[in-house]
């Protein structure tokens, strides 16, 4: 996706203008405390942009799944305080209805000022998409600024709908996002690999037929190497599998070799008898695993066949981790691919893009998080874009 089919905010005179910002503030939380500001603190670059431009800025933001209810236990003012302290600047809240109420309260917030809107799950209208809640939702703006790659498959009012009704932009972090997906799948630098871990490939079917179709490598670690090994044949013992998806995985190894994509498999594994922490362990040949073991994690010789296939590549996309990450050793081949990717990547030999599910969490524990080249924190909008479709958040922001 070209960085030249949607507006951005350097398109606008933003001057006095009520800004409607699409944000995602969905963010953990413990005991009414926010656990992890990532999203926040992303959030901060566009915020600054549109108050040092003089815009008026209410924010639109979901948070669980309130199904349409005024629900306390997720009302958003549990965030005023920590979003005061990260953007460093006074932060107004509005818990009124959607319509002549909130288009007052629009009117009201000062050029340079940021107003937070309760939730917009609390309305019916939201997840329906409905067009006259839509429109009354853009009553309340001059610009709709889309920032929340990770909302934008849903096709709902405050994503898709609001955008047909004002003039659209994408935020500086959706700018940033989409650059950044383009230059992994849409016009990557050659050759690229493609590294897919996590349990099932059921979850993943579009995402592995796509990936074939665009990479010259698939990496395939976790559960879902075991369902690949054990369809061409192997004996993966106790291991996680999906003996019921073994036509799908022959599919898509057929389709792959159309392509031109090699699948690369580990061979050998790390296997238990039963997991737990530092459990005793030993490298087995994946494709001979004992009926009284289970694999894992991939093992450092594994780790190391799949750096040298792939040194001479270009770009390098990710998307789960290759072995039971949370519970150690068992992070150990996930680290050390990772640690190598990001060390690549800082000397220039990779443009590397990580994101979706638990993949955030396992970079993290390899400390590897800050030298990839760009990580997306979005999970299902990430695996949808790595299915090739169409985002309707996205798409809402190419119309004319």
């Amino acid at each position: 996706m070209s960085d030249q089919n949607f507006k951005t905010l350097r398109d606008y005179d933003l001057t006095g203008k009520r800004v409607l910002l699409r944000a995602d503030l969905n963010v953990p939380r413990h005991e009414r405390k926010v656990t992890d500001t990532t999203r926040i603190d992303r959030l901060k670059g566009t915020i600054d942009y549109l108050c040092e431009k003089g815009a008026r800025v209410l924010i639109l933001s979901h948070f669980g799944r309130p199904e349409g209810e005024q629900n306390p236990e997720m009302s958003l003012a549990f965030m005023l305080n920590i979003l005061e302290e990260r953007w460093n600047t006074h932060v107004r809240f509005y818990t009124g209805d959607i319509g002549e109420n909130a288009e007052d309260f629009s009117h009201s917030v000062e050029p340079g000022e940021v107003a937070l809107i309760e939730n917009i799950r609390f309305h019916k209208g939201e997840k329906k998409n409905d067009p006259d809640f839509a429109k009354a939702l853009a009553s309340m703006g001059d610009i709709f600024v889309n920032d929340a790659f990770s909302a934008a498959h849903r096709a709902h009012a405050s994503t898709e709908g609001i955008a047909h009704h004002l003039p659209s932009a994408a935020g500086l972090l959706m700018e940033e996002e989409l650059s950044a997906l383009n230059s992994a799948l849409g016009t990557p630098k050659k050759p690229v690999a493609a590294i897919a871990g996590g349990s099932k490939i059921s979850t993943k079917l579009g995402v592995l037929n796509n990936l074939v179709e665009k990479v010259d490598y698939l990496i395939l670690g976790g559960g879902m190497a075991n369902t690949f090994l054990f369809a061409q044949g192997a004996d993966v013992g106790g291991s996680l599998c999906e003996k019921d998806m073994v036509d799908e995985a022959l599919t898509i190894i057929e389709k792959a070799k159309q392509s031109g994509c090699e699948i690369l498999l580990p061979e050998e594994m790390v296997t238990v008898t039963e997991l737990s922490l530092n459990a005793p362990n030993e490298n087995t040949p994946s494709t001979a695993i004992p009926s009284d073991r289970m694999a894992v994690d991939i093992s450092a010789k594994s780790c190391e066949q799949i750096l040298e296939k792939i040194k001479d590549c270009k770009t390098i996309v990710w998307n789960g981790p290759l072995g039971v990450f949370e519970i150690r050793p068992f992070d150990n081949g996930t680290n050390m691919l990772a640690q190598t990717v990001a060390e690549r990547t800082q000397k220039g030999e990779y443009i590397s893009i990580a994101g979706g599910g638990d993949t955030v969490s396992a970079l993290d524990n390899a400390g590897a998080l800050n030298d990839f080249s760009y990580i997306s924190t979005a999970g299902g909008a990430f695996l949808e874009w790595m299915e090739g479709k169409t985002l309707p958040g996205v798409a809402a922001l190419m119309k004319d």
